[in-house]
């Protein structure tokens, strides 16, 4: 409640239409509140902190930060050039899915079918290279058959009404079963070495996945902070209906982040075939799960409107850097999923504190 401060008026002189003697214009005196100390200093200046330079991805950068110079100081190794490229190679793929998977989640929904998808867009990429057809047309084709699955997951969701959970969870088992039926379950191998020289290669030295994923991350971060398609997706999270009342197709939006996540879960399945020069039905396994929680540990809320595409594929370096990390050190694995698992709650746990901080302050 706020306080009642009693300020005694002073006497100014004003002009009134009331003159002397009852005619005409003349002055009066009439009482005017006194400013107060803070008001008379103007504003008050404030910090400029982490958080407004870096936004929500802030607590992510500086998680970062501290597993970068704790594992510098604990392990030569980890600064070293053949480190540093291995690393890069295993989280770009985390990468690319992520910011796929951070754009549904900035609609309120959610794909859990991006791992599956993977894995079929790897796998089947593998069986037209060995097929014969060309590396061109092959990518493309991988990179179709996501993107086709993403439209079918956007379908379900505003034409079926399905709940985005329900529906990504059935393309989840049907992605990965068409891959076992047609894989036979076995490993797709004779890939051209051409084929793997995309994922395995370098440009100045710089990994070519580094490069994609780089790529990748600053396209979306366009989309998203430069356009309008990407501030209707924002406004579809916040709110679909107020959204659709101010002209906002939330139903094409809506379709549009489900195919762009398809499309880079089956760009990353063709970019591991490529780096394993073979195809694996297998492959992606739990990666929907990663993708997830990157997006969460960088910041993005699971109730939409909230997150960023740096946020994301900082989120997935987090998780890259812990796994190399515990490798490096020889942790056991185990405690690094408890590790990881505790970080999401603890993500989870902050957001939910400033929302209801943000709430309670009329922010």
């Amino acid at each position: 409640m706020p306080k009642l401060i009693w300020r005694e008026p002073i006497e100014t002189t004003t002009i009134t239409n009331k003159p002397p003697g009852g005619e005409g214009p003349g002055l009066e005196t009439v009482p005017r509140a006194r400013l107060s100390p803070e008001q008379q200093a103007g504003p008050r200046r404030r910090v400029i902190t982490l958080g407004d330079i870096a936004g929500r991805e802030s607590g992510g950068l500086v998680v970062l930060l501290v597993a970068i110079g704790a594992l510098t100081l604990a392990s030569d190794e980890f600064l070293t050039g053949n480190n540093l490229s291995n690393l890069a190679r295993q989280v770009a793929i985390f990468g690319i899915i992520a910011v796929g998977q951070l754009l549904v989640i900035l609609t309120a929904g959610i794909d859990l079918s991006v791992g599956s998808i993977l894995g079929l867009s790897g796998a089947s990429t593998a069986q037209f290279l060995v097929a014969g057809v060309p590396i061109v047309p092959a990518i493309l084709l991988g990179v179709g058959i996501g993107t086709a699955l993403g439209v079918v997951n956007g379908l379900l969701v505003t034409r079926a009404l399905l709940p985005p959970f329900i529906a990504t969870l059935g393309m989840l088992g049907i992605a990965r079963g068409i891959v076992l039926v047609s894989t036979d379950a076995q490993t797709i191998q004779g890939v051209p070495e051409a084929f793997q020289v995309i994922a395995n290669g370098t440009i100045l030295g710089i990994p070519n996945l580094l490069i994609v994923a780089a790529v990748v991350t600053a396209v979306m971060w366009f989309v998203l902070t430069r356009t309008v398609f990407g501030r209707y997706i924002y406004a579809v999270g916040s709110n679909p209906e107020s959204a659709r009342l101010a002209g906002v197709p939330v139903r094409m939006v809506t379709i549009s982040v489900y195919m762009i996540s398809g499309l880079l879960a089956g760009l990353g399945g063709v970019l591991l075939a490529s780096r394993l020069g073979a195809g694996i039905p297998t492959a992606g396994t739990g990666f929907e799960l990663s993708a997830i929680a990157a997006c969460v540990i960088g910041g993005a809320s699971l109730f939409g409107a909230k997150g960023s595409a740096i946020g994301a594929a900082t989120g997935a370096l987090i998780m890259g850097v812990l796994n190399n990390g515990g490798n490096l050190l020889a942790i056991n694995a185990f405690y690094l999923q408890i590790a990881i698992g505790v970080l999401i709650l603890v993500a989870v746990g902050f957001d939910q504190l400033n929302t209801r901080r943000s709430a309670s302050s009329g922010g």
